[in-house]
């Protein structure tokens, strides 16, 4: 059955106070994402840029790796990183010493806040635990694991390497040696249950509570153009089941004390993914790596906009490009303020406390209201859809089901 939150009322920890300054002035936060995009098999539902490759030349690609985070460093000095985050593909088949090196040259390169997140993303399979210890002494200090469910049927459906008991091993493997640790799950898997899909939520919620979890994403599936399940013409569940088991997975999280802080993410106070808590609120972030993207301030122009950056998908372009000019840029784009304003509000609205009206005009230089359309934003409020007090716009609980739409009647005019 879903635990309750009997922690007592405590005062607002570092952690917190650390948060609230964030939101305020999020142009001074500066994530690094780091994508390595091998994979020992591809999923049938998976879109990441992922590969299977037989063979993986570590030493170069430590260095491929190295030489584009340093050609990076020398276009934004003065920074301070506030997050290192190594996503994939699989980045547990890395080798230790690869994320050690990066860890250390992050470091070397930039100043970073202290209690630097270091976030990296991992399979629970037998393989991947084992490297764990290793891990933490190269300095992680968070650790993700994909699970996706604790059914066996469910595991085989979305092509995962592990079963349901690996799942559950690899977390207490990971909680002894991890401070944070996530995992994840989806749902709206085709005939899935209400009473399946709470089944789920109790195991999750259980072993939270055993290991003292705060973290947990709930994604549900997406059949993407490119994907096995997309050519192969699988479905999943229909909107009205997939509404269903939403607010089942809301009801049952905020229950338990972990409320969705965005529309997929869960956590208790100060939990939270600093990382990705940086991106939705348009901070800036630096992608080293295949097919990695970001935004940095003022680097193409010399006005103080956003820039957008692109990498090389390719694995063996990006490879080439890096050891032949020092990075593997594809395309990199001064953004416009209305272009920007835009990307911060669909980010912006998925997370809970939704959109800051100061933290938005810092970002953009542009008014939150002046940035959507008038009609759009007075039907979304009139409908139920937004609301807003002095401080902010959010979308309610019946616009988070429906978000994707309620951001085409905002952005309108765009």
């Amino acid at each position: 059955m879903p635990v309750s939150d009997n922690t007592p009322p405590r005062e607002e920890r570092r952690e917190d106070r650390l948060e609230n300054s964030r939101e305020d002035r999020p142009e001074d936060t500066f994530g690094v994402y780091i994508h390595w995009p091998f994979c020992a098999s591809k999923c049938p539902y998976c879109d990441f840029n992922s590969h299977v490759a037989e063979t993986v030349d570590h030493e170069r690609w430590r260095r491929a790796l190295i030489s584009e985070l340093n050609t990076s460093a020398m276009e934004t000095t003065g920074r301070t990183v506030t997050s290192i985050f190594f996503g994939g593909g699989t980045p547990t088949l890395m080798e230790p010493e690869t994320v050690a090196a990066l860890i250390a040259q992050v470091r070397g390169r930039w100043a970073s806040e202290d209690g630097l997140e270091i976030t990296l993303e991992a399979n629970p399979t037998s393989v991947e635990s084992g490297r764990f210890r290793a891990l933490r002494d190269s300095g992680v200090n968070r650790l993700s694991l994909g699970v996706q469910s604790f059914r066996d049927r469910n595991l085989a459906f979305l092509g995962r390497g592990h079963s349901a008991r690996e799942a559950k091993e690899a977390i207490a493997t990971a909680s002894k040696h991890f401070p944070r640790v996530s995992f994840d799950l989806i749902y709206g898997l085709p005939d899935q249950t209400a009473a399946d899909w709470a089944r789920d939520l109790d195991d999750a919620l259980d072993i939270l509570r055993d290991l003292g979890g705060d973290h947990l994403s709930l994604y549900q599936l997406s059949i993407e153009k490119g994907t096995d399940f997309y050519r192969d013409r699988v479905q999943g569940a229909t909107e009205e089941t997939g509404a269903e088991l939403y607010e089942i997975t809301q009801d049952r999280l905020s229950g338990a004390g972990m409320p969705a802080y965005e529309i997929s993410n869960h956590a208790r106070p100060g939990g939270e993914c600093r990382h990705n808590l940086n991106i939705w609120r348009g901070g800036q972030y630096l992608g080293i790596g295949p097919g990695a993207h970001g935004r940095v301030r003022g680097q193409v122009s010399k006005k103080s906009r956003m820039e957008a950056q692109y990498r090389i998908a390719d694995p063996g372009r990006w490879l080439s490009a890096v050891e032949s000019k020092g990075h593997g840029t594809a395309k990199r784009l001064a953004l416009s303020r209305p272009a920007r304003a835009e990307e911060v509000v669909m980010t912006g609205l998925r997370l809970r406390d939704g959109i800051s009206f100061g933290a938005f005009r810092a970002v953009t230089g542009l008014d939150l209201y002046a940035s959507m359309d008038p009609g759009g934003l007075e039907r979304m409020k009139e409908g139920g859809f937004v609301e807003a007090d002095d401080e902010r716009l959010r979308a309610t609980a019946t616009g988070m089901l429906c978000l994707n739409e309620v951001l085409r009647h905002l952005l309108a005019g765009s």
